[in-house]
């Protein structure tokens, strides 16, 4: 007989010492003309279903920093929702206050209230509920990592501004537009007062990653599928010192960029990592060299091309599970 309570399928995987913390990036609901952003209403259903019936736990936004250095045995999903979306609150907004799972939703100020977008008055109703945290998407949600410095500190302090006005204070989570990023655009959020910041590379969090590059894994109907979305749920942290570049934000003199991970020493069978990247605008096995026993080479033959360039690391573990390890580079044209 089946302990009481006991998810079937955690009776049987490997436990690990510290599973990280996954976090999904949601933006649309139930508007199947935008496939690239858009989940259908049963699909996100059945994924609610998984997480419960695989024992993760959601976490609470108010208790995202104590969850990263306590409890790590314990499997962990933190929810968010990027754009402030009028389908958002018609259709899973429902689903998630009957049931009190805690997200983060990230809305841009600008476009508030606009045609298919909330309202301040339905944020605010949102915004009062203890399991919910209105994050910050900057004011317009245009490219700034492309702007000066100046212009793009105006735009983040106008959203302020008006997250002060309209909630009473501003949050402590960013969602990078895009999920793209620079060093200068990094420094600008700390300096602004945010304590966590969040991409749009794939990956688990743990206490190893920056805290103003936090991973997520977007899901939308291609990387939603209910398959994927089970291996997505089987993801671990893949725990690092260092990447090099610094800097995600490639120039012309610097693409490719010489990527090296320097990965934490307590890693088994780190020999046995897969690494992929998108290099020339195609997905391909990427070609890479252990300098050290802990020091990985990622070896890009060719430039990156388009807005983002991608590399993602895997290494298979037992029970199913995998150390996931997304970068994203942004490509200028300077």
């Amino acid at each position: 007989m089946l302990p009481h309570n006991k998810p079937y399928s955690t009776l049987f995987a490997k436990n690990f010492q510290d599973y990280g913390i996954i976090s999904i990036m949601y933006h649309r609901f139930n508007e199947s003309k935008y496939p690239s952003t858009n989940i259908e209403l049963e699909v996100f259903k059945e994924q609610l279903k998984i997480i419960e019936n695989e024992g993760i736990q959601f976490v609470n936004p108010k208790d995202f920093k104590k969850n990263l250095s306590n409890n790590k045995a314990q499997r962990k999903i933190l929810l968010t929702i990027d754009d402030g979306l009028l389908s958002f609150y018609q259709n899973a907004w429902p689903i998630l206050k009957k049931r009190k799972i805690p997200f983060i939703l990230f809305v841009n100020t600008r476009e508030v209230g606009a045609f298919n977008y909330m309202s301040w008055d339905q944020i605010i109703e949102l915004h009062n509920y203890e399991f919910v945290e209105i994050g910050n998407h900057s004011h317009s949600h245009e490219y700034l990592v492309d702007e000066n410095s100046e212009i793009i500190e105006k735009d983040i302090l106008k959203s302020i501004k008006i997250f002060k006005e309209k909630l009473g204070r501003n949050s402590t989570f960013f969602s990078y537009p895009f999920g793209e990023y620079s060093q200068e655009f990094k420094k600008i959020i700390m300096k602004l007062g945010f304590n966590f910041a969040f991409g749009q590379h794939s990956g688990v969090i743990d206490e190893t990653k920056d805290l103003f590059e936090l991973p997520r894994f977007p899901i939308n109907e291609k990387y939603g599928e209910i398959n994927r979305f089970k291996t997505l749920m089987k993801t671990l942290p893949f725990k690092y010192k260092k990447i090099t570049p610094e800097d995600k934000y490639l120039l012309k003199n610097n693409n490719p960029p010489k990527v090296e991970i320097l990965f934490n020493e307590d890693i088994d069978n780190l020999n046995q990592i897969s690494c992929f990247s998108n290099e020339g605008n195609k997905w391909r096995n990427s070609k890479i060299n252990f300098i050290e026993s802990n020091l990985l080479e990622i070896i890009i033959e060719e430039k990156f091309i388009g807005e983002r360039g991608r590399i993602n690391c895997s290494l298979k573990e037992a029970g199913g599970f995998w150390r996931w390890l997304g970068i994203q580079f942004v490509i200028s044209e300077k």
